[in-house]
C-alpha cells in the first residue's frame, strides 16, 4: 500500500518523537546521544517550517510510517538556496517505499520553495539503504568525512552526497 505524503501536523509529534527515538537509541543514523521528548520535537518542527521549509509524514491507515524534513545546510545567507534532507522511516514500515515517497515529495516541495541544492549527510558509510535511496533519486557522492562522529563506542564516517534542485546552480539565482 502506498503511504499518503502529507505536511506534518501537531498531531504527528508523538509518532515523529518516537520514531526519532529510536534512531537515536538503536542506530547510528543521527549522532544525538538523548532521544528528545515531544516538547524538543515540536519545538524543532515548528523552527524548520515557520524557517519555510517542508516537513512531511508518510501516513498509512491512520498510522505514521515515517517523516522527512529540508533544513538549512548552513547559517551564512550564501547558502539559502542549499537545503539538507532529513528522511526517517519506522521501523517496521522500513523496505516498503515509505523513504522513497518521502524523499520524492520533499525534493518536489523544495523545488516548488525555490531551493537549488540538496545535501544528504547520511551517517556511516555502512548506511547503504540511506546510500542508494539517494543515489535514486539522483545525489552524487560527494565524499566522507572519516571518523568524524561518535556513538555506541565507534568512529563513524559521514558520507555527503547531493544533487541539484530545478535548474541548480545552472540558472542565475
Amino acid at each position: 500500500m502506498l503511504p499518503a505524503i502529507r505536511a506534518a501536523c501537531e498531531a504527528d509529534i508523538a509518532a515523529i518523537t518516537v520514531i526519532y527515538a529510536a534512531e537515536v537509541r538503536d542506530f547510528v543514523n543521527t549522532y544525538e546521544y538523548d532521544a528528545p521528548d515531544e516538547a524538543e520535537m515540536r519545538r524543532r518542527m515548528q523552527g524548520i517550517v515557520e524557517a519555510g521549509y517542508p516537513y512531511l509524514v508518510a501516513e498509512v491507515d491512520g498510522q505514521i510510517a515515517g517523516y522527512a524534513y529540508a533544513s538549512s545546510f548552513r547559517a551564512r545567507i550564501g547558502y539559502r538556496f542549499t537545503v539538507e534532507n532529513s528522511v526517517y522511516v519506522a521501523a517496521d514500515w522500513q523496505g516498503r517505499g515509505i523513504g522513497s515517497a518521502l524523499l520524492g515529495r520533499l525534493i518536489a516541495d523544495c523545488e516548488s520553495r525555490g531551493f537549488r541544492q540538496m545535501v544528504a549527510v547520511i551517517g556511516e558509510t555502512a548506511n547503504t539503504g540511506s546510500i542508494r535511496l539517494h543515489e535514486r533519486f539522483g545525489f552524487r557522492h560527494i565524499g566522507a568525512f572519516p571518523g568524524i562522529g561518535l556513538k555506541h563506542g565507534r568512529w563513524l564516517d559521514t558520507v555527503f552526497m547531493q544533487r541539484a534542485l530545478g535548474p541548480g546552480a545552472g540558472a542565475p539565482a
